[in-house]
């Protein structure tokens, strides 16, 4: 939800509410059931060339397997042979949980030459309508971009609206990670702006780790913007229900196993991220410490206790954010539930007093971007609170009363 700051999008995810129980009643007795082939993305092609693969005569693990398992095999590998593998199969290697990071950012870049060549000649193609090459110049640009010397792509999968994780600063030496999980409308072509940069996976990323090293300069950061999931196209039925973020949890808690390195980790989870971040809270490793959600629709679940989490959780919600009229409701799995910034939820509310509206959490030098910081790095003692004499800072260690003046 992070492209949307307008009050009469609230009346769409109302009246969206109520066309999803009709949508729902007639998809379970089968009357919007639609049959159709799908064809094999790039993506699975790599995968699949990868599990018929040999290196010297040797059949290669399942691409599938644990991450520890992978892990295992590219450490028995010289370099020159872990080299080849990425320049076989960049798209496999480069989505590969326990191959190891700056394999994969070599393996990614590979694979987004390759589909920029692809979007190229899309770009020309007769059989096209004048959008289609459009928009295949507009794609052809974004690989470009992403691309460029110093960018560290974690993941990358061209199918579809498209997917990306990218990592700023070192994620093999970071004493803290942190994991930015963004909203709606989230996909390749969006994953970076001009125009609002501090709206977009990128900009929120990039924000937040110079945010840390200002909070901490001595400790080692490293954040993923995390767009490797397929996020509701705008609040559509998708945005209502928790199919989206379901499917999103299963990839998110795979990256998480496979992080590199024991730093302690922490989830900023914005708008429909958030409801991700509630249906994957559960399957986290304990090496998660903490999650905080900003500008929650809920989290699916009636209450803090209720994630099946040891992560302690943050919210927080700005005075103008469009979000707060949501129905924090669920029913029939529609809507996500109760309010995190409610106060019989559970969490530790933290001040967002200046994000200015639903898409202003990241922007540089506010209140919200400080404390996400701030919990990022596990610097309790620096965090302001949402409400006066709140006790967000009891019980962690290292804090006081005073909080951030």
């Amino acid at each position: 939800m992070t492209s949307f700051d307008t009050t009469p999008q609230l009346n769409v995810w109302r009246a969206t509410l109520a066309l999803a129980v009709v949508f729902v009643m007639l998809a379970t007795t089968g009357w919007t059931a639609l049959h159709s082939h799908r064809e094999t993305t790039a993506l699975q092609a790599s995968v699949d060339k990868w599990d018929h693969g040999r290196l010297h005569g040797r059949h290669l693990p399942d691409a599938g397997s644990a991450p520890a398992r992978l892990a295992r095999f590219f450490a028995s590998l010289t370099a020159h042979d872990r080299a080849r593998l990425a320049h076989r199969y960049p798209l496999a290697v480069g989505n590969m949980n326990g191959a190891p990071v700056g394999l994969r950012y070599r393996a990614n870049h590979l694979a987004l030459e390759q589909a920029r060549e692809v979007e190229r000649k899309r770009m020309h193609d007769s059989r096209l309508s004048t959008a289609g090459q459009q928009d295949a110049g507009r794609r052809m640009q974004r690989y470009e971009t992403l691309t460029s010397p110093g960018r560290h792509i974690l993941a990358f999968d061209p199918a579809g609206s498209g997917r990306v994780a990218e990592v700023f600063g070192n994620l093999r030496k970071a004493e803290r990670i942190t994991v930015v999980v963004p909203g709606v409308d989230t996909d390749l072509l969006t994953f970076q702006r001009t125009n609002r940069p501090y709206s977009a996976p990128v900009g929120m990323a990039k924000a937040l780790h110079a945010a840390e090293r200002a909070a901490r300069p001595s400790t080692r950061t490293a954040v993923i913007a995390w767009a490797d999931y397929t996020a509701p196209d705008g609040l559509g039925v998708d945005a209502a229900t928790g199919l989206r973020a379901a499917e999103g949890a299963v990839r998110l808690n795979a990256l998480l196993r496979a992080l590199p390195g024991h730093a302690p980790v922490s989830m900023v989870c914005h708008s429909y991220g958030s409801v991700v971040c509630g249906v994957a809270a559960r399957g986290m490793p304990r090496r998660v410490t903490d999650i905080a959600v900003a500008a929650s629709p809920g989290m699916r679940v009636p209450s803090a206790a209720r994630l099946g989490t040891s992560a302690r959780l943050w919210a927080m919600r700005d005075a103008t954010d469009w979000v707060q009229d949501v129905p924090y409701l669920e029913l029939g799995g529609l809507g996500h539930g109760a309010d995190p910034v409610g106060s019989g939820f559970g969490a530790r509310v933290l001040s967002a007093r200046d994000a200015q509206g639903h898409a202003g959490y990241f922007q540089p030098g506010t209140d919200s971007l400080r404390n996400l910081a701030d919990v990022a790095v596990g610097a309790y003692d620096a965090v302001t609170c949402a409400r006066e004499n709140d006790a967000c800072r009891a019980g962690l260690p290292g804090t006081t009363t005073a909080g951030r003046a």
